[in-house]
């Protein structure tokens, strides 16, 4: 069966090609966002994983906790201290963030902002408050909307190691790399840089370097995957067309129906026919 992938540019393609072999694996994700749309995890939720998702927006994490029940669900954002900040909201998207340079730049170009005050908190104490004893962390998606410097420097690198790392890497909305000021961060602590997709930007801790040949090359034929857009399109299609067959068959049954009220309608001319004639 072909892997269905629901992520925005197959970044879930390409972790499942490095970690199908992981049954029952267990991931971390800031910035969750939606459930289906546009999900790193969804697919592997699918395939009986379960891990984390982190997300400070209270319409998704309601979505979140409502699909996602094997999942733990925080009403959070990341960053590199705890307490409370200013999240700048903008609704029907994913592009929330806690950077005000970058929500007053969504501002001018038309987008209306809401802002409310949120729990703010790291990733060592999520990991330490929700990871048990002894799970393994086989990757950690950050989608932060311009705050992945500061959720990077939020986790102690040298005790909690999850397998694999992607991190968007360019500015919201834009093909500009911003990942310059925070690699060092996973480079220094023995993180491998093992592919870019565009987007994002994908490290190998280096105890599970061997992983590294599964981000050789980009999703290709041999991944045998189809996006959930074709998946459901194709699901449609089986549903028209068993649709089809079966007004088919009804179509066909009353014009059985149809045909056998003619001949009981014939026969009843004929005895008519042979009373009238009797009478007669």
């Amino acid at each position: 069966m072909s892997f269905i992938s629901y992520a925005q540019n197959f970044e879930d393609v390409m972790l499942w090609r490095a970690l199908k072999h992981v049954e029952n694996g267990f991931y971390i994700d800031i910035g969750a966002a939606w459930h289906e749309e546009h999900s790193v995890t969804k697919a592997f939720y699918l395939n009986n994983w379960h891990g984390i998702n982190i997300e400070p927006n209270p319409e998704l994490l309601s979505q979140l906790q409502e699909q996602r029940t094997r999942d733990i669900n925080l009403q959070l954002a990341i960053s590199n201290k705890t307490g409370s900040m200013i999240m700048n909201f903008i609704k029907d998207t994913g592009l929330s963030t806690l950077d005000e340079t970058i929500a007053y730049s969504h501002l001018n170009t038309g987008w209306s902002l809401e802002k409310q005050k949120v729990e703010v908190t790291t990733l060592d104490a999520v990991w330490k408050t929700h990871v048990p004893v002894e799970q393994e962390v086989h990757f950690l998606k950050i989608d932060v909307e311009g705050f992945e410097k500061e959720a990077l420097q939020g986790n102690d690198w040298l005790q909690h190691r999850p397998w694999i790392v992607l991190v968007e890497a360019t500015l919201p909305l834009s093909k500009e790399e911003s990942n310059k000021k925070r690699e060092d961060i996973l480079l220094s602590t023995e993180y491998i840089f093992a592919y870019a997709d565009g987007l994002n930007r994908f490290y190998v801790a280096l105890e599970h370097s061997e992983l590294l040949c599964a981000f050789r090359y980009p999703p290709n034929v041999f991944d045998e995957f189809l996006l959930n857009a074709q998946h459901q399109a194709n699901k449609d299609a089986q549903q028209a067309n068993k649709d089809a067959q079966q007004a088919n068959e009804r179509a066909q049954q009353a014009e059985e129906l149809s045909r056998q009220a003619k001949v009981l309608v014939t026969q009843a001319e004929e005895r008519t026919r042979q009373a009238n004639e009797i009478l007669q």
